[in-house]
C-alpha cells in the first residue's frame, strides 16, 4: 500500500506565493514511479497541474500553470513540491498528489495508481 500526505495549502492573496508538499510512504512504493499535481475546483473535473519522472528529468506543466509553477522531488525522502507563484483566482481548488507510471501517461490521466486525499488552496482578491 502507498499513502500520500500533502501539505502546504492555505488561503493566499493573488500574486502570491505557496509551496505545497507530498510525501510517500509504503512498502509497494517505488522511487521510480513517477508523481505529481492534480487540482479539482468546485463543480469542474478534476486536471492535471503537474508531473515529473523519479529522477526529476523530465518534468510537465500545463500550460494554465507555465511560468509560475514548478515541481521538484527529493527521493531521499519520497517528497514531491509544487512551488506555485503569482497565484491567480482560477488556481483555487483542492490540489491532489498521485503517483503514476510517467509523467506523459499522468497528463492524460492514464496509469495513476495513487492519490492524495488533497489540501485546498484558496486564492483571494
Amino acid at each position: 500500500q502507498v499513502q500520500l500526505v500533502e501539505s502546504g495549502g492555505g488561503l493566499v492573496q493573488a500574486g502570491g506565493s505557496l509551496r505545497l508538499s507530498c510525501a510517500a510512504s509504503g512498502r509497494t512504493f517505488s522511487s521510480r514511479y513517477a508523481m505529481g499535481w492534480f487540482r479539482q475546483a468546485p463543480g469542474k473535473e478534476r486536471e492535471f497541474v503537474a508531473a515529473s519522472t523519479w529522477d526529476s528529468g523530465s518534468t510537465y506543466l500545463a500550460d494554465s500553470v507555465k511560468g509560475r509553477f514548478t515541481i521538484s522531488r527529493d527521493n531521499a525522502k519520497n517528497t514531491v513540491y509544487l512551488q506555485m507563484n503569482s497565484l491567480k483566482l482560477e488556481d483555487t481548488a483542492v490540489y491532489y498528489c498521485a503517483v503514476g507510471l510517467s509523467p506523459a501517461t499522468m497528463r492524460a490521466k492514464n496509469a495513476i495508481y495513487h492519490w492524495g486525499e488533497g489540501t485546498l488552496v484558496t486564492v483571494s482578491s
